[in-house]
């Protein structure tokens, strides 16, 4: 809902701030006060184009701020897309136009592009006036529509409906992929094959290329860790049978019993006789560890050096033909045996594909009649209401329907919605766009309007010289209808019949000024006595005429009787 609107320099507007509020609000004024500036500023915050020749005479660029309560998700979701914000559910939209055609919007105090204003225009306004395209003017839009007006049976149906459909779209796809690819899905599968036996075959583990790269560089260099652990061992426990010849052995044991010997004089020497004969115990096990290392390098020979290095090529090359590394070498074996077994059935999987689809066709089928025949019944039942609200605002000849075709399915049911009207009895039914004149568009739309208000709801209805060519009793049936509707959308309309303005919440009137040489317009909310003599003006041009007057009271009490009926 828009609360409030503030239009600056915009026509014959100078600087006025338009109260709006919920409910129904009526704006009326002598002709050129500048009333359809007001639609004209709705439109421009919906995004439609600007005009430079809009901006008001001296001023470099005309500003129209509306302040909007919201809490529609939709909108929200727009805001913050743009980098708005909102201000307890209140939503600022700014557009300016400059003399030199360029215009800028705003969005919650973000700039941001005029096509933006359009998108959240569609969650929030809905105008209905003379050179106004229709709200429901596509097939979509229509059809749309229809299923919400048809309720919770037509939703049920469509889902039920769309799910068959998209399973089906989905194995079509798998299939045609299957079949026109075959060739190209064959030599991928010989790929995975060879993939999944080479890494196989060669059954990489984790950290083999460092391990054989340290048992290469042992190899390399045998003759070097012979000779030096020979020395070691020499040095720890000497060979032969020279008597003179001593190894750390032999002199820590000498000292152990050197040191044995003085402890049989102190016992303080025990602890040092310990240590020297667990030292010599250590010595002969680093020792014996030595001579079997030693051993073991009798069995290296150039044999196991060249295999270790073809087992590391073998590895790298792995690495190199699949894209990573060792450790990843298994995931990727795994991935391709997964892919190949869906490859390597192609066959059994077109057999099920083909039984599927012969079953989802048939269900397909039935779906789509059963949405059809639930849209007929909603069509027929808008149709009879939508004529009757006809029949009141003076389209007694004209005839609603709705007109569903076959056509070839889609994700919405095999059905083409057309909303049409019979302007007179025995003419050919047209769509809605062809058959009115500007003021019963208007009229037709707020008899659609009306029946869709419950199943199908706008915040904010506008409507611009709804009431053209039409008086009298047909002008209050029009209030009637409008005041009805105000009950669950804010409406806002632009008329110059008092039988319509009676039935408003909230009269707003336009009023021009010329005597400081310059034209301008304001607005001003009109209650008691103001209200009483505008409505005179409008019946009769005459604002003090009692009989006027009179008649102005009785339409305003009639409208007031009327709103407590919806309450």
């Amino acid at each position: 809902m828009i609360s409030e609107l503030n239009i600056k320099d915009l026509g014959v507007i100078a600087n006025s701030t338009i109260a709006l509020g919920s409910g129904f609000t009526a704006i009326t004024g002598e002709t050129g006060a500048g009333k359809t500036m007001i639609v004209t500023a709705l439109g421009l915050l919906m995004g439609e184009r600007s005009d430079a020749a809009l901006v008001r005479e001296g001023a470099s660029q005309a500003r129209i701020t509306g302040i909007i309560e919201t809490v529609k998700s939709q909108v929200l979701d727009i805001v913050d897309e743009v980098g708005g914000e909102t201000e307890e559910g209140e939503l600022l939209i700014t557009r300016t136009v400059n003399v030199d055609s360029v215009s800028r919007a705003g969005v919650g105090g973000a700039r941001c592009p005029v096509r933006v204003l359009s998108r959240l225009a569609s969650e929030i306004f809905c105008v209905h006036g003379q050179n106004d395209q229709l709200r429901l003017r596509t097939q979509h839009e229509q059809r749309e529509t229809l299923d919400r007006f048809g309720g919770a049976a037509v939703s049920a149906a469509r889902a039920a409906y769309e799910s068959v459909y998209t399973r089906r779209l989905e194995l079509e796809r798998e299939h045609t992929n299957i079949t026109e690819n075959r060739e190209q899905r064959r030599q991928q599968a010989e790929q995975l094959r060879r993939a999944v036996e080479d890494i196989s075959l060669v059954d990489p583990q984790p950290d083999e290329i460092e391990l054989l790269r340290a048992r290469i560089e042992k190899l390399g260099n045998l003759e070097s860790l012979r000779a030096n652990l020979a020395r070691a061992v020499n040095v720890l426990a000497a060979e032969g049978s020279d008597a003179t010849q001593c190894d750390a052995q032999m002199l820590i044991g000498q000292a152990a019993q050197a040191a044995q010997d003085a402890a049989s004089v102190d016992k303080t020497l025990s602890d040092a006789v310990e240590q020297l004969q667990d030292i010599a115990t250590r010595l002969q096990d680093v020792t014996a560890d030595l001579v079997r290392y030693s051993d073991d390098l009798e069995g290296g020979s150039e044999a196991e050096l060249e295999q270790a290095q073809q087992r590391i090529a073998e590895l790298t090359r792995l690495e190199r033909v699949y894209g990573t590394s060792l450790q990843g070498l298994w995931e990727y074996h795994d991935i391709a045996a997964e892919r190949l077994s869906v490859f390597s059935d192609d066959d059994t999987r077109l057999q099920e594909i083909t039984a599927e689809l012969e079953e989802l066709r048939s269900r397909q089928t039935e779906a789509a009649a059963k949405l059809t025949e639930l849209r007929q019944a909603a069509a027929a039942v808008l149709g009879e209401r939508v004529t009757a609200e006809l029949a009141a605002l003076a389209l007694s000849d004209s005839s609603f329907l709705v007109e569903i075709r076959s056509q070839e399915p889609t994700i919405t049911g095999a059905d083409e919605i057309a909303f049409m009207l019979i302007p007179y009895t025995g003419a050919a039914p047209k769509p809605l766009s062809k058959t009115a004149s500007g003021g019963e568009l208007s009229r037709i739309m707020l008899a659609l309007e009306v029946v869709l208000a419950g199943s199908d709801p706008v915040p904010t209805f506008v409507f611009d010289e709804i009431d053209a060519g039409i008086g009298g009793a047909a002008a209050i049936e029009v209030g009637k209808r409008l005041a009805k509707l105000a009950q669950s959308a804010q409406v806002i309309v632009v008329t110059h019949l008092a039988q319509v303005a009676a039935f408003a919440d909230n009269h707003l009137s336009i009023t021009k000024d010329a005597s400081g040489g310059f034209t301008q317009s304001s607005c001003k909310q009109l209650s008691g006595d103001a209200r009483l003599a505008e409505t005179a003006r409008l019946l009769s041009g005459l604002s003090d005429s009692e009989s006027a007057l009179q008649h102005a009271a009785e339409l305003v009490a009639m409208g007031r009787a009327e709103l407590k009926n919806y309450r």
